[in-house]
């Protein structure tokens, strides 16, 4: 059997994934790892809810979200003329919204871990706000930046449950590695199921080992 195909869509749902979220966690990192705003704990929570809600709850009210009947999704359907579930554009927003905290939280902890006074005596020295962000926080907290994007990637390679929900199973379209090997094992192909599973495995061993060997660099850790 060819997994190719699988595998390929599945590489680049993650990769979409990890540009997008990385573009978008790092203001809102940024802003939670500085604020003394009041809703901090609001948003904060907002943030790591997928971590701790079931998947199929999350993929549930996405599917809702995206059907031909709601305002976004037959906002798609006039604009595209195709719809946003079952498809492979909505597997990306169901995957910005699952793997949405680990691309902030690593992020937040680097950043906060920034020393003040850094950043102050660059402003004392007439840096700008935004300066003292690109030259001074950025690259402080450059291995929080990558453990993001490490764990941002690896989590939407692994995702089962939201991209059933969200995306089907369609060959070529929407099936991803997860789903693969659930439709492996349903037909009794364990040797495809195997060999997906033992790379996934191997995969996240390695995804795991290289984030451990940043943090104890001294990088930031997962909060």
């Amino acid at each position: 059997m060819n997994l190719w195909p699988v595998i390929s869509l599945t590489l680049q749902l993650a990769a979409i994934t990890t540009v997008i979220l990385m573009t978008l966690a790092l203001p809102l990192a940024w802003w939670l790892a500085t604020t003394q705003s009041r809703v901090r704990p609001v948003i904060e929570a907002i943030t790591a809810l997928p971590l701790v809600l079931p998947p199929t709850v999350l993929g549930f009210y996405l599917l809702i979200l995206m059907s031909p009947q709601s305002a976004l999704g037959s906002f798609w359907v006039r604009m595209r003329g195709e719809s946003l579930t079952f498809s492979f554009t909505g597997l990306v927003i169901a995957s910005l919204f699952y793997s949405l905290p680990f691309a902030v939280q690593p992020l937040q902890t680097a950043l906060m871990a920034v020393p003040q006074a850094t950043v102050d005596a660059a402003r004392t020295l007439g840096a700008s706000a935004r300066d003292a962000f690109f030259s001074i926080s950025l690259p402080l907290a450059r291995r929080g930046f990558l453990t993001a994007a490490v764990l941002t990637f690896a989590h939407t390679i692994g995702e089962f449950g939201v991209v059933l929900m969200v995306g089907g199973n369609i060959p070529g379209k929407t099936r991803v590695i997860s789903i693969e090997i659930f439709t492996a094992v349903e037909t009794l192909d364990y040797g495809t199921a195997h060999v997906l599973s033992a790379g996934l495995l191997i995969f996240s061993f390695g995804v795991l080992t290289l984030v451990y060997a940043l943090n104890r660099k001294g990088g930031a850790r997962l909060g």
